[in-house]
């Protein structure tokens, strides 16, 4: 039977008044890819449901077709309200700021990464989409991440950036204080931790590696 992959993605859409947001579209397209290739059923979920704006920043003139051409899986997400964690095999969370506004409060969403995780199915995440696991607690009241080999985008990336100033918390630095056993590399190198079925990646540049992680899991079960 074909793997099922739920795909959460952001609908925030502005840093501020003049500064656009919205998923960083190579971490949503790489990763789609990855996935479909293998035959894998895909889902595309996010907290309002119907379109997940893309960071124009993400998007070169160079940006490869095969990437692009995952935009339209973008117009018409599925609301995650209507979602439910039995019908899946793993959660992937692709990020872009937008994800730091609308995924750390989502009570739905946290509830779904906690039944994921303890049904002991794969919960991934890359870059700023580990942003959603900064609220998760498990049934016995302590944070999904503490204690867990994670890695995200580093506080020394959002201060490369110059949007750090504008960002409701820094992620790395939440997640340390969730007691994450946070791993990070040199800015803008590809690394990834694997912690069980909790997979992370740290920006960009880490996306296919987090999405072969995911499948290595999945084909072995």
């Amino acid at each position: 039977m074909s793997k099922h992959i739920l795909m959460v993605v952001t609908n925030h859409e502005k840093i501020n008044q003049d500064t656009p947001t919205g998923i960083w579209l190579s971490e949503f397209g790489e990763a789609y890819n990855e996935f479909k290739q293998h035959g894998y059923e895909i889902t595309v979920a996010s907290p309002k449901g119907g379109r997940s704006p893309v960071d124009p920043n993400s998007v070169s003139k160079d940006e490869p077709a095969e990437i692009l051409d995952t935009k339209v899986f973008l117009e018409n997400t599925v609301p995650i309200d209507s979602i439910s964690a039995e019908s899946f095999d793993a959660v992937f969370l692709p990020g872009g700021h937008g994800t730091m506004f609308d995924f750390p409060d989502n009570q739905k969403l946290q509830q779904l990464l906690r039944e994921f995780y303890e049904a002991d199915k794969i919960v991934a995440a890359v870059c700023h989409g580990p942003s959603a696991l900064a609220e998760v607690t498990l049934t016995n009241g302590e944070p999904l991440v503490k204690g867990k080999r994670v890695n995200a985008f580093t506080d020394a990336e959002e201060a490369d950036t110059g949007l750090d100033q504008h960002m409701p918390f820094l992620l790395e630095s939440r997640l340390r204080e969730l007691g994450a056993v946070f791993q990070s590399a040199p800015n803008w190198s590809e690394h990834v931790e694997a912690d069980g079925t909790l997979i992370t990646g740290q920006n960009p540049q880490s996306t296919v590696a987090v999405s072969k992680e995911v499948i290595k899991i999945l084909n072995q079960s």
